[in-house]
């Protein structure tokens, strides 16, 4: 018998497909995989690479051609933030109630024209101008993929999808450093400077990729669209989501929102989410501004030297996706990052430092970017009981992350004060002290909604939500096979007697 991809070993010891999964499952798996993370994936680093481009092109002569005096990219910084806030909520009930293969795409295409007008822009206000409407039209990227990913996937899943996902952002604003750097030698051609080349090369990677999303993303498990997938596999997909008590949908109602809000996953992990995207911010515009300053002539270097904290992210995220999978729990690896990044901060604090230890504290700082991703999973199986307030929910903790992105540089992180930043690496160190007293408040509710039975999909005892699916004739095959943790399906369903089938439903009846 000849090696079978979708059972072997090795996939099995990492967890990418557990042991128990039969090789049905496992198949659905891999198309689910390449179906949605593919592009969202794609779409999402496209996003980082045309929204993160313009930190590099400050960098590479756009502060000296627009004038970019003072706070000006300050305040770029601040408008784009305002605008993309604006629109998170409205944005995420949007794509609950237009199919996403659509949405999503359409909107790429559209900042990535923006994008491509950054290139020609001749003053700040033509910039301020441009930089708003990226804000509002690449705002459904990030956080509606997000929603997308988790809701097609089983808790065990989550963590090393969204590490899949999440690495996106720190591949983006590497390839923007890479491409800043290519785009160097491109400065005169066409009578344009490096930078602009820079805005027209990444519209050249945005459209093409939108386009693959209409082809090829499923949209939600309860209106699956996609041609890729057989009458089969799509119920699958269904009954195993029901399985691990995933609730499908209830539809858009007047109460979605006060039923977001009122959702203590909701404000505790707007929290936590916020903390733990607060406080490793010196990594990221820092460190650069902090290169720039130390290397002020070697532009290249600056630009390369840059990517090394996303690059230790990306390991990081990889790390903490299996770690938490594996062990089951997601509490114990953001308080080791948490540790790290308190240390890290003080040490940046305290600045009067070597050179190479601050060189430690920045990339260190990248490392602790990386359990981001394990708090997206956690606060997805918080809210596995409504997919919609799940929807709603990713947008009102995504706006933590806005506001921050919105309000701190205006305060804590101006960019007169660079490279010393004092009020930013002051606010910072509290910050990772507040991160480590409110990682304890999820565990707590948790605890309590298993205690008191709160927030359980009984989808057994819910034949309406089975019936939603369109999936009765399997939930309850499907949900005795992971409860035994046997896999009838790995054998061949000519060897399935039906004494087989008899016994399994008896089993059920008796759960």
């Amino acid at each position: 018998m000849g090696f079978d991809y979708y059972m072997n070993p090795f996939a099995e010891w990492i967890g990418w497909y557990p042991k128990e999964y039969s090789r049905e499952e496992r198949v659905l798996l891999n198309k689910l995989d390449i179906l949605i993370l593919f592009f969202a994936c794609a779409s999402t680093w496209t996003n980082n690479l045309d929204v993160g481009a313009i930190y590099n092109a400050y960098e590479s002569g756009m502060e000296k051609d627009l004038d970019l005096f003072g706070n000006r990219l300050t305040y770029l910084s601040a408008i784009y933030w305002s605008a993309t806030t604006v629109c998170q909520i409205p944005s995420n009930i949007l794509v609950t109630m237009f199919p996403a293969h659509l949405y999503i795409p359409f909107f790429e295409i559209v900042w990535g024209c923006f994008t491509l007008g950054t290139a020609f822009v001749q003053n700040y206000q033509q910039l301020c101008v441009l930089r708003f409407f990226v804000g509002v039209t690449s705002t459904p990227c990030w956080i509606a993929n997000v929603h997308i990913i988790n809701s097609w996937y089983r808790k065990n899943e989550l963590g090393k999808r969204n590490a899949i996902y999440y690495i996106t952002y720190p591949l983006g604003s590497m390839i923007a450093g890479y491409l800043m750097t290519a785009c160097l030698n491109l400065n005169g051609v066409g009578g344009l400077e490096g930078w602009r080349w820079l805005f027209i090369m990444c519209t050249v990677i945005t459209i093409p990729i939108s386009l693959i999303g209409i082809f090829t993303f499923p949209n939600v498990p309860s209106d699956i669209r996609s041609n890729f997938l057989t009458p089969r596999e799509k119920e699958l997909a269904q009954t195993r989501l029901l399985a691990e008590g995933f609730a499908p949908s209830r539809g858009v109602t007047k109460d979605l929102v006060l039923r977001a809000i009122t959702a203590w996953p909701t404000w505790c992990f707007f929290t936590l989410a916020g903390l733990f995207w607060l406080t490793p911010y010196p990594s990221t515009t820092p460190y650069l501004l902090w290169l720039g300053d130390i290397y002020p002539e070697d532009k290249a270097f600056v630009n390369n030297m840059s990517t090394t904290s996303y690059a230790i992210s990306i390991v990081a995220a990889m790390f903490f996706a299996f770690y938490s999978d594996w062990r089951g729990k997601r509490w114990d690896c953001l308080l080791g990052s948490g540790i790290v990044v308190l240390v890290c901060n003080i040490m940046l604090l305290v600045w009067d430092i070597s050179t190479g230890a601050k060189y430690f504290a920045f990339i260190a700082l990248g490392f602790t970017q990386g359990p981001i991703n394990v708090v997206i999973a956690w606060f997805a199986e918080s809210l596995a009981y409504d997919l919609e307030v799940r929807s709603v929910a990713f947008a009102i903790v995504n706006i933590s992350y806005c506001l921050a992105q919105l309000i701190l540089p205006l305060c804590v992180w101006q960019t007169k004060d660079q490279p010393r930043f004092k009020a930013g690496y002051i606010f910072v160190v509290i910050c990772s002290v507040l991160e480590l007293l409110a990682l304890p408040a999820p565990i707590w509710f948790e605890h309590r909604d298993r205690r008191l039975g709160k927030n359980q999909v009984d989808f057994m005892s819910d034949p309406t939500s089975v019936n939603f699916y369109g999936a009765q004739r399997d939930i309850e095959t499907y949900s005795a096979d992971a409860i035994s943790g046997s896999s009838v399906e790995k054998k061949e369903l000519a060897e399935v007697s039906a004494q087989e089938v008899d016994d399994t439903k008896l089993d059920v009846e008796k759960l």
